[in-house]
């Protein structure tokens, strides 16, 4: 009997036969108590009872999907003998039930780095109808193509794995819907909501964005040499960044107050005539375990200032010349040099 039967309906049992004859196989019945099934007698053309099964409550196959009664025949003999038959009453299932799931959120917390195919969550949605009205079968509901592209969920188990490589500094979390579908059209819905968790996969990034050179040697001390700024995608201890200089050069770093620009300035004065030009190498670290670097080279080309005097070959120069001799000739030959260069080294005498 269909759980949908509305009360009232009748059902014929089978008919009992008795050998005897008169009185002795006047047959009545009797059906064991029950409030969803009470008995109904029939008459037929022959003057014989039909018994009949008829339904008093509705049916509901999820609280009870059987029942066990028993027909009893009596006849009207004296002593009356009595026959009798069991009746199963299987219920069959109405799709009344929806899936329903076990959360209504389910989260999840994965890194960054999880290989594709990786398990993130299972979710879980039960269904009380029987055969095909109670299998449920998972599927997404209404979400974006970027979604799809990351992550797949198995229709029979409602495993959600990655399809894709997530990425922490492109999406840090995912929301969508997914829905449940029994064998007759009934549907749930529940969100699955994905934590991605950040992981040491970036390395420092410098950006020099300005830097003078060549710089005049002498610039004082404090005198701004470049401008850079340095960035690092990951969050958290894996995206801060402290920075360092290698190579002697007369420079050194000053931070912005935000911590992502950073000032290389003079911090001694430069002398030309030592070194034309430094060159060096910054250095950013960050806070993860292990730790990235990133490296910029940058070359500071120091140009001549007028910053030396000229210098006699001799402090003192000595020569002995007759008194007789030609008005013109030449009593010595001087020498000067400069260490600057250009217009600044050239030298003239007087």
């Amino acid at each position: 009997i269909g759980e949908w039967i509305t009360p009232g309906t009748r059902f014929p049992l089978e008919v009992a036969r008795d050998a005897d004859v008169g009185s002795n196989s006047l047959l009545t019945y009797q059906l064991t108590s029950n409030p969803f099934f009470s008995l109904a007698l029939k008459e037929r053309p022959d003057g014989s009872k039909q018994p009949e099964l008829v339904l008093e409550r509705a049916l509901d196959r999820e609280k009870q999907s059987s029942f066990e009664l028993v027909l009893t025949a009596v006849d009207g003999g004296d002593p009356m003998r009595t026959g009798n038959v069991q009746v199963r009453v299987n219920v069959t299932d109405l799709n009344d039930n929806p899936p329903v799931f076990s959360k209504s959120v389910y989260e999840a917390r994965v890194a960054e780095n999880l290989p594709v195919g990786s398990l993130v969550l299972r979710v879980v949605a039960t269904d009380a109808d029987a055969g095909s009205n109670g299998r449920v079968s998972y599927s997404f509901s209404n979400v974006a193509d970027g979604v799809r592209s990351l992550f797949t969920v198995d229709s029979d188990s409602g495993e959600v794995r990655t399809v894709g490589a997530l990425d922490f500094e492109e999406n840090s979390k995912y929301i969508f819907d997914l829905e449940a579908s029994d064998g007759g059209g009934f549907t749930a819905h529940c969100k699955a909501q994905i934590d991605i968790t950040d992981e040491n996969d970036n390395s420092p990034e410098i950006t020099i964005l300005s830097l003078s050179s060549p710089v005049p040697e002498d610039a004082p001390v404090g005198t701004v040499v470049a401008l850079l700024k340095v960035r690092d995608r990951d969050s958290g201890e894996n995206g801060q960044v402290s920075c360092e200089l290698s190579g002697e050069a007369p420079l050194s770093i000053v931070a912005s107050s935000g911590g992502s620009y950073k000032v290389l300035v003079l911090a001694k004065a430069l002398d030309r005539e030592e070194a034309a030009f430094h060159e060096l190498v910054l250095r950013a670290i960050d806070g993860g375990d292990p730790a990235r670097t990133g490296t910029a080279r940058i070359r500071v080309t120091v140009v001549d200032a007028n910053d030396n005097a000229p210098v006699f070959s001799q402090a003192e120069y000595t020569v002995r010349v007759p008194e007789d001799i030609p008005v013109g000739s030449v009593l010595i030959t001087v020498t000067a040099t400069d260490a600057d260069e250009g217009l600044y080294g050239k030298v003239k005498y007087s």
